[in-house]
């Protein structure tokens, strides 16, 4: 009889997300480290963005942002997830239509020198395709950490962090994975922002 409690997928799921980050080039993460770093110094603003689990990514990164990178410096980065205020997402998704739902909070706060982030598997969600051309128009840096072939955020993105595995879920994880490799290398960095001695 066979063991129907067992669950080879989750070993294969483990090796397939193992394989997906070693076989990275990791470069483009501190290319964006470096970004986040000036910006921070700066106290210009990171806007993220993202649907479904990607929108829980863009909470989950402001929070990071907000105190974990800070705990040795004086201060956090300046952090908004463009997926909080489910008021405002579900007022633009019903009033100007779900496409604009990220563009259109770019297009009042957003300020040149600002970074955007948009998280996305896909990379055609018309959404954060719309916040890529919005950010662009407004002079906001972007980058877009993608999965599957990028999609058609990869050409239209100034920095794309591109994931090329056909999994959702993996591609989800290495937002988060990116996220937490850039804490890391920020929290102790020399030039963080540090409080006065």
């Amino acid at each position: 009889m066979p063991n129907t409690r067992s669950f080879p997928a989750v070993s294969a799921y483990a090796l397939r997300l193992a394989e997906s980050l070693q076989t990275f080039d990791w470069s483009i993460v501190e290319t964006l480290a470096g970004k986040v770093l000036d910006l921070w110094s700066r106290g210009s603003t990171l806007w993220i963005c993202g649907n479904g689990g990607s929108a829980a990514n863009a909470v989950h990164w402001a929070n990071d942002f907000l105190y974990p990178v800070a705990k040795r410096a004086s201060r956090g980065a300046r952090i908004q997830a463009l997926t909080e205020n489910p008021a405002v997402v579900t007022c633009l998704g019903n009033d100007i239509g779900y496409e604009k739902i990220f563009s259109y909070q770019l297009r009042t706060f957003a300020a040149p020198g600002d970074l955007l982030i948009a998280l996305s598997g896909s990379g055609n969600s018309p959404n954060i395709l719309e916040a890529l051309k919005a950010g662009r128009e407004l002079g906001v840096e972007t980058c877009a950490i993608l999965g599957f072939d990028g999609g058609a955020a990869l050409s239209i993105t100034d920095l794309p962090v591109h994931f090329a595995v056909d999994d959702m879920q993996v591609a989800e994880d290495a937002q988060m994975v990116v996220c937490h490799a850039l804490v890391q290398a920020l929290v102790d960095h020399p030039s963080r922002p540090v409080h006065a001695s």
